[in-house]
């Protein structure tokens, strides 16, 4: 039989403390029931003897120490899960926002997923196409891969991932069963609705699982955001054998909702006043991406980021990098110079691309040409560097060249529509026609074979 405690201990903020509980354990789900009737739901995150702090999702407004009545569930958070969760609206917690009614299931998963035995784990292979050539051509998305964005303030990494709900998919000719989980944390209400009308106006919302935390929200729930939607996209891939794409935004967000209740806790604060397990609440989250053994799903992650005042050394895109698989870093200077998307292509990298481009994958000149344009932009910038201090006119001609291509590069090859879908081939033929500006004696990470095979011929 259930016990029932009736008060509370004290309240701090989104935590509130109750003493004298027995047989409770971490991460239990708790419900409250405030003043009779309202309910609210919570979570312990730590226990010491018989006293339980507990988080409040819905916030702890109304509530005092007595008026509450409190319940032990007995289990972990869990979310019903089901194959129609795709086309329809989620809260951070998993409760429908659509007035489509609640989902009909008796299967339920713990949110806090289960650990993968690396044993079991398969090595990334194959490609998601997002339709953007500076992310396919240069630093490519690998199925099973964990890819972050990372942005700025007032950059457009919103329209950005948009645009990649819209137009992803695993390649020309596929038949495979392909999917977008998407998480929104601490997003203004305009930006949820810009997501929304983007989504059905394209026609793509029919396969899009949307979590949306706002910015009103209680704070505490955008901890449990993207943990709910990773375990539906590992529902979907690992037993519905879908490739899910999981697009997260904002994760500077999670981890300041993070700090904010680290803080109430009274905790040691490390890095920045964020707490000292940021990096393992980061890892849990990241590392639930790739392959199983025995499921023909993946599930391949695109967490976006907001870097504060532009430092990449910041904690939060810091530690991620150690964690993720390469980087795609927004520019704000590409940004300033009205280029869409502005994609800084020499910082930003994709480890795994190696393994799931080429021949069989994409075509076989891929590799060769995308370090050929890493390696001629590379050299743009030291012409561009010169020309400040002699003069463009002062420069040799190859030079001259190399400023002509990388005015071409930026406007052409990294700019494109937002609402520009191209192909992988056109990506790859696109780099051929601007390598075509440079002498061919430059392109020097080429092989020969390949580029008399796929070099521009000069026309009459």
């Amino acid at each position: 039989m259930a016990i029932e405690y009736l008060g509370l201990s004290n309240i701090n903020g989104p935590l509130v403390v109750l003493e004298g509980i027995q047989d409770a354990f971490y991460d239990e789900i708790v419900e409250f029931t405030v003043e009779g009737n309202t309910k609210k739901l919570g979570r312990i995150i730590e226990l010491y003897e018989d006293k339980a702090i507990i988080q409040v999702f819905e916030g702890t407004e109304n509530m005092s120490l007595n008026n509450t009545h409190t319940k032990l569930s007995g289990h972990p958070m869990e979310i019903a899960v089901a194959p129609d969760m795709l086309g329809r609206t989620f809260n951070g917690i998993g409760e429908p926002i659509d007035d489509l009614g609640p989902i009909s299931s008796t299967d339920h998963r713990d949110i806090n997923g289960l650990p993968l035995n690396p044993v079991r784990r398969e090595y990334p292979r194959n490609y998601i196409r997002t339709g953007i050539s500076a992310i396919d051509g240069l630093t490519t998305l690998i199925r099973g891969q964990k890819l972050p964005i990372f942005s700025g303030n007032g950059l457009p990494h919103d329209q950005l991932a948009a645009q990649i709900v819209k137009q992803a998919s695993l390649g020309d000719g596929s038949n495979e069963k392909f999917a977008v989980v998407f998480g929104a944390m601490g997003v203004k209400h305009d930006v949820a609705d810009f997501f929304r009308k983007t989504f059905d106006e394209s026609g793509v919302a029919d396969h899009v699982c949307m979590f949306l935390n706002l910015a009103n929200d209680p704070v505490v729930e955008r901890l449990i955001t993207p943990k709910v939607a990773l375990t539906v996209a590992e529902y979907l891939a690992f037993e519905q054998n879908m490739h899910i794409l999981v697009i997260l935004t904002d994760m500077t967000s999670f981890a300041e909702a993070m700090r904010e209740v680290s803080s109430s806790k009274g905790e040691i604060p490390s890095r920045k006043g964020y707490p000292g397990y940021l990096y393992s609440e980061l890892a849990t989250i990241y590392e639930r991406a790739g392959i199983v053994s025995g499921s023909n799903g993946s599930v391949t992650q695109l967490p976006i980021l907001t870097m504060p005042n532009d430092d990449i050394t910041h904690p939060i895109p810091d530690l991620t990098g150690y964690i993720t698989e390469g980087q795609v870093v927004l520019d704000r200077n590409l940004h300033g110079q009205a280029i869409y998307p502005p994609i800084s292509i020499l910082p930003s990298l994709s480890r795994l691309m190696k393994d799931g481009i080429g021949k069989g994958y994409t075509r076989e000149d891929h590799q060769d040409l995308a370090n050929q344009l890493f390696s001629a932009y590379a050299k743009v910038g030291e012409a561009r560097n010169l020309a400040s201090v002699i003069g463009e006119d002062e420069l040799s001609p190859v030079d001259k060249q190399y400023l002509k291509f990388g005015k071409e590069f930026e406007e052409r090859y990294i700019g494109q529509g937002r609402t520009e879908n191209r192909s992988m081939i056109e990506t790859l033929d696109l780099g051929w026609e601007l390598l075509a500006l440079l002498p061919k004696e430059e392109l020097d990470r080429i092989d020969t074979k390949i580029i008399e095979k796929y070099y521009p011929r000069e026309t009459d």
